[in-house]
């Protein structure tokens, strides 16, 4: 259900590797949320920094919402870069899991697909 992968690497660093492996695979970065700077905004204090990426490629997306509206819950996929014990982790839902939930057998060679891309902009980028 989750993909999880360490790095050492500085938030900076992780965001500049994940933009430029996101490119090479044609995915596009639609949004980037710094969800500690959210909180702040809003009166909360939260210590530690998380930031989330949303990722999409258009092909992909198009497919999966042809054939289901609804999938557009799931959507865009979401990369999760976060302050953890021991440095920083990634993280995302695994497409397949999500796909999973909407009853939609045809579309889990996309899932396939797209979760294999995920994983791979995560190791490049950790």
């Amino acid at each position: 259900m989750l993909y999880e992968r360490s790095s050492t690497k500085t938030f900076d660093q992780i965001d500049q590797a994940l933009r430029d492996s996101a490119a090479r695979h044609k995915f596009g970065v639609l949004a980037v949320h710094d969800l500690q700077q959210t909180m702040r905004n809003k009166g909360v204090e939260f210590p530690k920094k998380v930031m989330v990426y949303e990722v999409c490629n258009p092909k992909e997306a198009s497919e999966v919402l042809t054939a289901n509206g609804a999938i557009s819950t799931a959507l865009p996929c979401r990369i999760s870069v976060y302050e953890a014990e021991g440095g920083v982790r990634l993280a995302t839902l695994l497409p397949t899991a999500l796909i999973g939930l909407f009853g939609e057998p045809s579309l889990e060679p996309v899932a396939q697909r797209v979760e294999q891309t995920l994983k791979e902009m995560m190791d490049e980028a950790a």
